[in-house]
């Protein structure tokens, strides 16, 4: 059958005209954006009012309003509230991407002034404050063998208790060790470093050392790990709850055995996920002064052995050099915060793309 049209589509039809709704030209957030900042920058500014902070955010202010007004009239309510969430939406970004960048900046301008052979070639020791030279190569020494000792402990110990929690832990006992993981993840770094202090420091050390304490790195890296585990076994554990449950059903479907399963499929597709989480778990080891104050009691010198004698790290070399009286000592502390930030950068990058050569996980 022929279908009938009404006089008014034909008539549209025929004319060539298409319905379209108003809305506003490109440059209008521009315009907006530029007529916010002049009357800001004249009420608050100008009459001293405040400083660029509140007019900054008078501004801002006024640009959501006044955007918000020109689509009310040009595209209707309905498009403005649309036009007010989307610029909330991207405002919020840009607040929380403001301080990351200041941080970054004030980091990156301020780090590089002893971005030099000696700073990463020498030590503190016999360094006074008058002196303009030092580095750091002992705390980066530490800092690598801390952390990565630390990480050797508990990434095995982390993902092989959150597969016990996936795979095979039940009732009491698996939400038992959830709920002390929960409880662990929110303690603070001095207490696990409290922990190592009197149970290795002052309990064990002195069985093998003629009754006297001692210091070392591996201490560190024990209360390095007790901070990382909680971490390493709640990303592990949710990564493993997203593993879809076809592929385990798949292999016991062709007589795979459990454990065959979790190593050969479960772990190779949670991989990406894993990762990410270990380098969380290590970003916050590096970065920890308290245990390492505690339990390595921090040297200016080299110290190669991790298991005797006092030893420092990139965080604790900060936090010294903060606070000693010398002209020279923030540009040290600034560089090695720099530093901090680069390693930490590096390995994540590193381990990410170990990652991404995973079959599963293309």
């Amino acid at each position: 059958m022929m279908s009938v049209e009404t006089p008014e589509r034909v008539v549209g039809l025929s004319s060539g005209q298409q319905l379209r709704s108003k809305s506003l030209p490109s440059w209008s957030a521009w315009a907006a954006a530029a007529a916010a900042i002049a009357v800001a920058f004249v009420l608050i500014y100008l009459t001293s009012a405040g400083g660029l902070v509140l007019t900054g955010v008078v501004a801002a202010v006024l640009f959501v309003l006044f955007f918000a007004i020109a689509a009310s009239i040009v595209e209707g309510g309905r498009a403005a509230r649309n036009r007010i969430a989307t610029t909330l939406i991207y405002g919020a970004f840009i607040l929380a991407l403001a301080p990351l960048l200041s941080v970054a900046w004030t980091l990156v301008s301020k780090g590089t002034t002893r971005l030099d052979g000696n700073f990463f070639g020498t030590s503190m020791n016999n360094i006074g404050a008058f002196d303009e030279k030092g580095g750091a190569y002992h705390a980066i020494i530490g800092t690598l063998e801390q952390a990565g000792l630390a990480t050797l402990i508990t990434v095995p110990l982390g993902i092989l208790g959150a597969i016990y929690i996936v795979e095979y832990g039940r009732g009491f006992l698996a939400n038992a060790i959830r709920f002390f993981v929960d409880v662990m993840t929110g303690i603070p770094s001095i207490v696990s470093g409290l922990f190592i202090l009197s149970f290795w420091v002052f309990t064990v050390t002195p069985l093998f050392n003629d009754g006297r304490a001692a210091y070392s790195g591996f201490a560190a890296a024990l209360s390095l790990s007790v901070l990382m585990l909680p971490t390493i076994v709640r990303s592990t554990e949710e990564m493993l709850r997203l593993v879809p449950s076809a592929l385990r059903e798949g292999a016991y479907a062709l007589g795979v055995a459990r454990w065959k399963t979790i190593v050969s499929i479960v772990l190779p597709t949670a991989l990406p996920g894993i990762v990410t989480g270990v380098m969380l778990a290590v970003a916050r080891a590096a970065g920890e002064t308290a245990p390492v104050l505690l339990v390595a009691g921090g040297l200016n010198s080299i110290n190669f052995n991790v298991f005797s004698g006092n030893q420092s790290s990139l965080s604790l070399f900060v936090f010294e050099q903060a606070g000693v009286a010398s002209e020279f000592a923030p540009g040290r502390a600034w560089t090695a915060a720099l530093t901090l930030v680069v390693l930490v950068l590096v390995l994540t990058v590193a381990a990410k793309l170990l990652a991404r050569r995973n079959k599963l996980a293309r």
